[in-house]
């Protein structure tokens, strides 16, 4: 029988992040394999509001009204996705950049980021698009050039809980956390230099 991501003494690993849509998700995911990544495919293309974090099983029902809680404080809004960045040499990490949205991801990441779920972050919250992580240099290299013109853009109407699986070393979705209010006004998104 599956663990089902059950680690330590009963507790879980979970994850709360915006889920980067399709087309985009895929076309980011596939850079990220192509770059060596072989935890690419496990991992949905995603702007983090919680890092991994453990807690209880039995704090599942209390995070999951949190969640809710924190889900009613906040409305649709726009993400733009523009060029890479990277946080060398503090972090091996290269990253799609939001142009449009960080001020709403900021607010975003403060509310999931108490109550239940609040911890302290080994860096500031920054808002992005994880291309690459952990790799050798090249490759960071590579995902920093060949993205450079990356750009899409998407409305974003509401967050998503994941948990990791011990299994196959996976994170899947668990519940969605849909925004109240209207969706944002309708725009064609679209993607380029990917």
């Amino acid at each position: 029988m599956a663990n089902d991501g059950v680690i330590g003494r009963g507790g879980v690993l979970i994850g709360v992040s915006l889920t980067v849509p399709e087309p985009y998700g895929s076309l980011i995911q596939d850079a990220r394999a192509g770059y060596g990544d072989t935890r690419a495919h496990g991992i949905p293309t995603h702007v983090t509001l919680l890092p991994p974090t453990e807690v209880p099983l039995s704090a599942l029902p209390d995070v999951d009204a949190h969640l809710a809680r924190a889900a009613a404080d906040h409305r649709p809004f726009r993400v733009t996705l523009r060029g890479t960045g990277t946080f060398r040499p503090v972090s091996q990490v290269v990253f799609v950049q939001l142009e449009q949205g960080v001020r709403e991801c900021v607010a975003l990441e403060a509310s999931v980021r108490s109550g239940p779920l609040a911890r302290e972050l080994a860096f500031p919250y920054h808002p992005h698009v994880t291309v690459a992580h952990d790799l050798p240099a090249e490759a960071l290299d590579r995902a920093f050039a060949d993205l450079r013109g990356f750009e899409a853009g998407f409305p974003v109407e509401g967050f998503s809980l994941h948990r990791f699986s011990t299994d196959d070393e996976a994170w899947r979705p668990l519940r969605r956390y849909g925004f109240p209010g209207a969706a944002p006004a309708p725009g064609r998104a679209s993607a380029t230099g990917c």
